[in-house]
């Protein structure tokens, strides 16, 4: 077995601005730059 460690990395949502620790965060890509959106603002995103 490897002895690396997982390195966690914190990502914030570009909307409300909380981190992938506190509330699962989703990536995606607009106009080729990617972006971090957590799940309470996932349906804001997806209905504009």
């Amino acid at each position: 077995m490897s002895d690396k460690k997982k390195e966690n990395i914190e990502l914030e949502c570009s909307h409300c601005a909380t981190v992938s620790e506190l509330t699962p965060v989703v990536t995606y890509v607009h106009q080729g730059e990617e972006k971090y959106c957590c799940v309470r603002c996932l349906p804001a995103l997806i209905h504009g």
